[in-house]
C-alpha cells in the first residue's frame, strides 16, 4: 500500500511538472510571437538642445557686427544671404528665401529670409520641428537663457516670449500641437530706419 501511495505521489508530481512546463512553454511561445516595441532612449530621440541652438544661430565666425542671425543682418541683400547661408535652399520666391537642415535625430530646422521689394532682408523666421515635449522644453529653456543674456529681460506669455532692443525684436513661441512638437522664432527690425540705413 505504501508503494502505491509513493507511486501515486510520484505520478502526481510528474504530471504537475509537465503541466507547469507546458504553461511556461505556451507563455514563452506567445511572447516570442508578439512584436516587441522598445521606446527610443531620449539620447536616440533628441539632439542635445544647446548644440541644436548653436546650429540654429549659425557658426560663431559668421557673427559680424550688426548680424542678427546666421551672419545675416536686416537690410542685407539677397546675394549676401545666398553666399552666407550654409543650410540647403528649399525655396526661392519673390518675397523670401527658404533654407532647411536636418539633424541626425531627424529634427528639422527651416529658416526663411523675408525680403523687401528691393530684395533686402526685413524679417527672419525659424521653424524647429522636434521629436518630443522634453526636447521642446530643453530648447525653450536654452533659447530663453541665450536671448535673455543677449537682449535683457523678456516679456512672457503662456507659450510665447519676446525680447526687444533698439535694433531687433525676437519672438519665440511653442507651437507644439498633439504629437507635433516645435518652436517658432521670429526676428524683426525694431526700427524701420535699420532697413533704410543699408
Amino acid at each position: 500500500m505504501k508503494t502505491l501511495k509513493n507511486g501515486a505521489a510520484i505520478l502526481f508530481l510528474a504530471w504537475l511538472a509537465t503541466a507547469c512546463d507546458t504553461k511556461t512553454n505556451e507563455k514563452t511561445e506567445a511572447a516570442t510571437d508578439s512584436v516587441v516595441l522598445h521606446e527610443p532612449t531620449p539620447a536616440d530621440l533628441n539632439s542635445d538642445q544647446s548644440t541644436l541652438l548653436k546650429t540654429i544661430l549659425g557658426p560663431a565666425e559668421q557673427s559680424s557686427a550688426g548680424a542678427v542671425l546666421r551672419g545675416i543682418a536686416f537690410g542685407d541683400p539677397i546675394a549676401k544671404v545666398k553666399a552666407t547661408e550654409t543650410f540647403e535652399m528649399f525655396e526661392e520666391t519673390a518675397d523670401h528665401l527658404g533654407y532647411t537642415s536636418e539633424t541626425a535625430q531627424l529634427e528639422t530646422i527651416d529658416v526663411q529670409y523675408f525680403l523687401t521689394s528691393e530684395k533686402k532682408v526685413n524679417k527672419i523666421t525659424i521653424d524647429v520641428y522636434l521629436n518630443s515635449p522634453e526636447a521642446t522644453k530643453q530648447l525653450w529653456n536654452a533659447s530663453k537663457r541665450y536671448f535673455s543674456e543677449a537682449y535683457a529681460s523678456p516679456k512672457e506669455e503662456s507659450k510665447k516670449v519676446s525680447w526687444n532692443t533698439k535694433s531687433v525684436r525676437v519672438n519665440m513661441e511653442d507651437v507644439s500641437e498633439g504629437k507635433d512638437y516645435g518652436l517658432k522664432f521670429q526676428f524683426f527690425p525694431a526700427d524701420k530706419n535699420v532697413l533704410a540705413a543699408k
